[in-house]
Protein backbone atom coordinates (compact mmCIF):
# COMPACT_ATOMS: atom_id res chain seq x y z
CA UNK A 1 0.00 0.00 0.00
CA UNK A 2 0.88 3.81 0.07
CA UNK A 3 0.13 7.17 1.92
CA UNK A 4 -1.52 10.19 0.44
CA UNK A 5 -0.98 9.46 -3.05
CA UNK A 6 -1.18 5.55 -5.22
CA UNK A 7 -1.53 4.86 -8.67
CA UNK A 8 -5.29 6.31 -8.56
CA UNK A 9 -4.36 9.56 -8.17
CA UNK A 10 -5.48 11.85 -10.73
CA UNK A 11 -3.08 14.92 -11.38
CA UNK A 12 -2.91 18.42 -12.51
CA UNK A 13 0.34 20.57 -13.21
CA UNK A 14 -0.56 24.57 -12.24
CA UNK A 15 1.19 26.80 -14.28
CA UNK A 16 1.51 24.29 -17.12
CA UNK A 17 3.23 26.00 -20.11
CA UNK A 18 5.50 24.85 -23.17
CA UNK A 19 8.50 25.86 -20.98
CA UNK A 20 7.53 25.52 -17.44
CA UNK A 21 9.15 23.29 -14.48
CA UNK A 22 5.94 21.88 -13.97
CA UNK A 23 6.07 20.26 -17.83
CA UNK A 24 9.51 19.01 -17.38
CA UNK A 25 8.92 17.45 -14.05
CA UNK A 26 5.50 16.47 -15.12
CA UNK A 27 6.61 14.56 -17.87
CA UNK A 28 9.44 12.88 -15.96
CA UNK A 29 6.18 12.03 -13.11
CA UNK A 30 4.18 10.98 -15.92
CA UNK A 31 6.62 8.25 -17.75
CA UNK A 32 7.13 6.99 -14.03
CA UNK A 33 3.27 6.24 -14.45
CA UNK A 34 1.76 9.06 -12.90
CA UNK A 35 -1.44 9.59 -13.85
CA UNK A 36 -0.94 13.19 -14.88
CA UNK A 37 -4.68 14.45 -16.48
CA UNK A 38 -4.60 18.18 -16.72
CA UNK A 39 -2.98 21.56 -16.67
CA UNK A 40 -3.84 24.70 -15.83
CA UNK A 41 -2.95 28.23 -16.86
CA UNK A 42 -5.14 30.84 -16.97
CA UNK A 43 -3.28 32.20 -20.48
CA UNK A 44 -3.75 28.77 -22.34
CA UNK A 45 -7.36 27.11 -21.44
CA UNK A 46 -8.17 24.88 -24.19
CA UNK A 47 -4.72 24.20 -25.04
CA UNK A 48 -3.08 20.62 -24.90
CA UNK A 49 0.51 20.55 -24.14
CA UNK A 50 2.18 17.07 -24.63
CA UNK A 51 -1.07 15.29 -24.59
CA UNK A 52 -2.30 17.82 -20.97
CA UNK A 53 -5.09 19.31 -21.87
CA UNK A 54 -4.94 22.66 -20.19
CA UNK A 55 -7.42 24.56 -18.39
CA UNK A 56 -7.71 28.07 -17.61
CA UNK A 57 -8.80 27.41 -13.57
CA UNK A 58 -8.22 24.50 -11.05
CA UNK A 59 -11.30 24.81 -10.54
CA UNK A 60 -12.23 23.97 -14.07
CA UNK A 61 -9.83 21.12 -14.55
CA UNK A 62 -10.87 19.65 -11.58
CA UNK A 63 -14.86 19.30 -12.81
CA UNK A 64 -13.38 17.90 -16.04
CA UNK A 65 -11.02 15.20 -15.42
CA UNK A 66 -11.75 14.41 -11.97
CA UNK A 67 -8.26 15.47 -10.65
CA UNK A 68 -7.78 14.90 -6.44
CA UNK A 69 -3.95 16.14 -6.67
CA UNK A 70 -2.19 19.26 -7.46
CA UNK A 71 1.26 19.80 -8.62
CA UNK A 72 2.90 23.42 -7.97
CA UNK A 73 5.98 24.46 -9.13
CA UNK A 74 5.28 28.76 -9.77
CA UNK A 75 7.97 30.89 -8.32
CA UNK A 76 7.70 32.21 -4.97
CA UNK A 77 5.17 35.31 -5.81
CA UNK A 78 2.16 33.04 -7.06
CA UNK A 79 2.40 29.68 -5.25
CA UNK A 80 0.25 31.19 -2.01
CA UNK A 81 -2.26 31.78 -4.34
CA UNK A 82 -2.18 28.71 -6.31
CA UNK A 83 -1.74 26.21 -3.29
CA UNK A 84 -5.16 28.17 -1.93
CA UNK A 85 -7.07 28.27 -5.91
CA UNK A 86 -6.14 24.38 -5.34
CA UNK A 87 -7.97 24.01 -2.19
CA UNK A 88 -10.55 26.02 -3.37
CA UNK A 89 -11.33 23.40 -6.54
CA UNK A 90 -11.76 21.02 -3.09
CA UNK A 91 -7.98 19.30 -4.11
CA UNK A 92 -7.58 17.17 -1.52
CA UNK A 93 -3.50 17.11 -1.96
CA UNK A 94 -1.61 20.05 -3.15
CA UNK A 95 2.05 19.54 -3.35
CA UNK A 96 4.18 22.76 -3.88
CA UNK A 97 7.88 22.38 -4.49
CA UNK A 98 8.86 26.13 -4.95
CA UNK A 99 11.50 27.73 -3.14
CA UNK A 100 11.71 30.81 -1.07
CA UNK A 101 7.83 31.38 -0.19
CA UNK A 102 8.48 34.02 2.34
CA UNK A 103 7.79 32.45 5.84
CA UNK A 104 5.14 35.20 6.83
CA UNK A 105 3.10 33.66 3.49
CA UNK A 106 3.65 30.34 4.35
CA UNK A 107 2.09 30.74 8.03
CA UNK A 108 -0.91 32.45 6.64
CA UNK A 109 -1.53 29.53 3.77
CA UNK A 110 -0.89 26.95 6.52
CA UNK A 111 -3.78 28.71 8.79
CA UNK A 112 -5.89 29.64 5.65
CA UNK A 113 -6.04 25.56 4.85
CA UNK A 114 -6.15 24.92 8.55
CA UNK A 115 -9.05 27.22 9.16
CA UNK A 116 -11.26 27.25 5.69
CA UNK A 117 -9.90 24.24 4.02
CA UNK A 118 -9.23 21.25 6.41
CA UNK A 119 -10.07 18.56 3.63
CA UNK A 120 -6.80 19.99 1.67
CA UNK A 121 -3.53 18.35 2.64
CA UNK A 122 -0.15 20.80 1.43
CA UNK A 123 3.37 19.05 1.39
CA UNK A 124 5.52 21.80 1.13
CA UNK A 125 6.48 24.90 -0.30
CA UNK A 126 10.25 23.92 -1.06
CA UNK A 127 10.18 19.67 -0.58
CA UNK A 128 11.18 17.81 -3.28
CA UNK A 129 7.51 16.04 -3.63
CA UNK A 130 6.29 12.28 -2.93
CA UNK A 131 6.68 9.40 -4.51
CA UNK A 132 5.18 6.10 -3.45
CA UNK A 133 7.14 3.39 -5.55
CA UNK A 134 5.59 2.22 -8.52
CA UNK A 135 2.52 3.79 -8.48
CA UNK A 136 2.73 7.67 -8.03
CA UNK A 137 5.38 10.01 -8.25
CA UNK A 138 4.64 13.90 -7.65
CA UNK A 139 7.42 16.25 -7.80
CA UNK A 140 11.60 16.01 -8.38
CA UNK A 141 12.16 12.84 -6.87
CA UNK A 142 14.23 10.60 -9.78
CA UNK A 143 11.96 7.28 -10.17
CA UNK A 144 14.74 5.39 -10.40
CA UNK A 145 16.11 5.59 -7.31
CA UNK A 146 12.82 3.73 -5.61
CA UNK A 147 12.28 0.49 -4.86
CA UNK A 148 8.09 -1.21 -4.94
CA UNK A 149 6.85 -3.20 -2.52
CA UNK A 150 7.35 -2.33 0.85
CA UNK A 151 8.52 -2.44 3.88
CA UNK A 152 10.05 0.71 4.66
CA UNK A 153 8.51 3.99 4.82
CA UNK A 154 10.40 6.98 4.17
CA UNK A 155 9.79 10.85 5.91
CA UNK A 156 12.36 13.77 5.59
CA UNK A 157 13.20 17.76 6.00
CA UNK A 158 16.06 17.18 3.94
CA UNK A 159 15.72 16.78 0.01
CA UNK A 160 19.08 15.87 -0.74
CA UNK A 161 19.82 13.16 2.25
CA UNK A 162 16.48 12.30 1.02
CA UNK A 163 17.51 10.82 -2.36
CA UNK A 164 20.29 9.42 -0.86
CA UNK A 165 18.59 7.16 2.03
CA UNK A 166 16.20 5.65 -0.63
CA UNK A 167 19.09 4.94 -2.60
CA UNK A 168 20.46 3.19 0.19
CA UNK A 169 17.61 1.30 0.79
CA UNK A 170 17.35 0.39 -2.69
CA UNK A 171 20.75 -0.90 -2.88
CA UNK A 172 20.02 -3.33 -0.07
CA UNK A 173 16.92 -4.60 -1.85
CA UNK A 174 14.91 -2.54 0.46
CA UNK A 175 11.40 -1.83 -1.12
CA UNK A 176 9.53 1.44 -0.10
CA UNK A 177 5.99 2.00 0.34
CA UNK A 178 6.18 5.62 0.04
CA UNK A 179 8.61 8.64 0.79
CA UNK A 180 7.83 11.81 1.62
CA UNK A 181 9.59 15.61 1.67
CA UNK A 182 8.06 17.74 3.85
CA UNK A 183 11.31 19.85 3.52
CA UNK A 184 12.72 21.96 5.84
CA UNK A 185 10.69 25.23 5.73
CA UNK A 186 9.62 27.00 9.08
CA UNK A 187 6.19 26.66 8.51
CA UNK A 188 5.66 22.51 5.99
CA UNK A 189 2.17 22.24 5.45
CA UNK A 190 2.77 18.44 6.34
CA UNK A 191 4.80 17.56 9.37
CA UNK A 192 7.04 14.45 10.72
CA UNK A 193 3.72 13.33 13.25
CA UNK A 194 1.26 14.02 9.88
CA UNK A 195 3.37 11.36 7.94
CA UNK A 196 4.12 9.03 10.73
CA UNK A 197 0.51 8.74 11.84
CA UNK A 198 -0.23 7.35 7.94
CA UNK A 199 2.43 5.32 7.87
CA UNK A 200 1.03 3.56 11.22
CA UNK A 201 -2.49 3.30 9.60
CA UNK A 202 -0.90 1.80 6.77
CA UNK A 203 -0.58 -2.27 7.57
CA UNK A 204 1.94 -2.67 4.67
CA UNK A 205 4.23 0.08 6.05
CA UNK A 206 6.16 -2.22 8.58
CA UNK A 207 9.25 0.47 9.36
CA UNK A 208 10.14 3.82 8.74
CA UNK A 209 13.01 5.79 8.14
CA UNK A 210 12.87 9.33 9.16
CA UNK A 211 15.06 11.79 7.95
CA UNK A 212 15.60 15.38 10.31
CA UNK A 213 17.70 18.18 10.76
CA UNK A 214 18.84 21.08 12.89
CA UNK A 215 16.74 23.56 13.60
CA UNK A 216 13.09 23.64 14.94
CA UNK A 217 11.28 21.24 17.15
CA UNK A 218 9.80 18.62 14.46
CA UNK A 219 12.12 16.40 15.68
CA UNK A 220 11.40 16.45 19.22
CA UNK A 221 7.56 16.63 18.30
CA UNK A 222 7.99 13.44 16.30
CA UNK A 223 9.81 11.68 19.74
CA UNK A 224 6.80 12.43 21.68
CA UNK A 225 4.15 11.17 18.85
CA UNK A 226 6.91 8.22 18.44
CA UNK A 227 6.69 7.24 22.04
CA UNK A 228 3.04 7.41 22.93
CA UNK A 229 1.46 6.75 19.65
CA UNK A 230 4.00 4.58 17.53
CA UNK A 231 4.08 0.65 17.42
CA UNK A 232 6.07 0.51 14.22
CA UNK A 233 9.84 0.57 14.21
CA UNK A 234 11.64 4.17 13.38
CA UNK A 235 15.16 4.29 12.58
CA UNK A 236 16.66 7.82 12.26
CA UNK A 237 19.13 10.41 10.70
CA UNK A 238 19.62 13.65 11.93
CA UNK A 239 21.54 16.30 9.66
CA UNK A 240 23.71 18.78 10.61
CA UNK A 241 25.25 17.21 13.63
CA UNK A 242 28.63 19.22 13.14
CA UNK A 243 26.99 22.95 12.41
CA UNK A 244 27.44 25.76 15.58
CA UNK A 245 25.14 27.49 17.00
CA UNK A 246 23.71 30.39 15.21
CA UNK A 247 25.14 29.20 11.93
CA UNK A 248 22.29 28.94 8.77
CA UNK A 249 22.52 25.57 7.15
CA UNK A 250 21.19 24.98 3.98
CA UNK A 251 17.64 27.07 4.16
CA UNK A 252 15.30 28.83 6.40
CA UNK A 253 14.34 25.96 8.36
CA UNK A 254 17.44 24.64 9.82
CA UNK A 255 18.90 26.99 12.11
CA UNK A 256 20.02 26.47 15.24
CA UNK A 257 20.00 28.77 18.39
CA UNK A 258 21.66 28.51 21.48
CA UNK A 259 20.73 25.15 22.59
CA UNK A 260 17.53 24.87 21.03
CA UNK A 261 17.47 22.81 17.40
CA UNK A 262 20.62 21.05 18.03
CA UNK A 263 21.04 17.82 16.58
CA UNK A 264 22.23 16.22 20.07
CA UNK A 265 18.64 17.52 21.43
CA UNK A 266 16.94 15.64 18.42
CA UNK A 267 19.17 12.79 18.78
CA UNK A 268 18.38 12.85 22.62
CA UNK A 269 14.64 13.14 22.34
CA UNK A 270 14.08 10.27 19.41
CA UNK A 271 16.72 7.59 21.20
CA UNK A 272 14.50 8.20 24.53
CA UNK A 273 11.43 7.24 22.32
CA UNK A 274 13.07 4.01 21.26
CA UNK A 275 14.08 5.15 18.06
CA UNK A 276 17.18 3.73 16.57
CA UNK A 277 19.15 6.90 15.50
CA UNK A 278 22.11 6.51 12.79
CA UNK A 279 25.00 8.50 12.71
CA UNK A 280 24.79 8.52 8.42
CA UNK A 281 22.41 8.09 5.97
CA UNK A 282 24.65 4.63 5.27
CA UNK A 283 24.39 3.49 8.88
CA UNK A 284 20.42 4.35 8.43
CA UNK A 285 20.35 1.89 6.29
CA UNK A 286 22.42 -0.57 7.67
CA UNK A 287 20.30 -0.17 11.17
CA UNK A 288 16.83 -0.67 8.48
CA UNK A 289 18.01 -3.71 7.02
CA UNK A 290 18.53 -5.51 10.70
CA UNK A 291 15.32 -4.38 11.35
CA UNK A 292 13.71 -5.66 8.27
CA UNK A 293 15.08 -8.77 8.49
CA UNK A 294 13.54 -9.39 12.34
CA UNK A 295 9.92 -8.47 11.26
CA UNK A 296 7.94 -11.34 11.48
Amino acid sequence: MSVFVDRSTRVVIQGLSPTSQGLYHGLRNRAYGTNVVAGTNPKRGGEVIEGIPVYATVAEAVAETGANASFITVPPAGAPSAILEAAEAGVPFIVCITEFVPAKDEARVFATLRRDFPGSRLLGPNCPGIISAGQCNIGITSGDIALDGGPVGLVSRSGTVFYQAMYELTQKGIGQTTGVGIGGDPVPGTSFVDCLAAFEADPETRAVMMIGEIGGDAEEQAAEFIASEMSTPVVAYIVGVTAPPGRKMGHAGAIVSGSKGTAAAKIEALSRAGVTVAKSPTEAAEAMAEVVRGLP
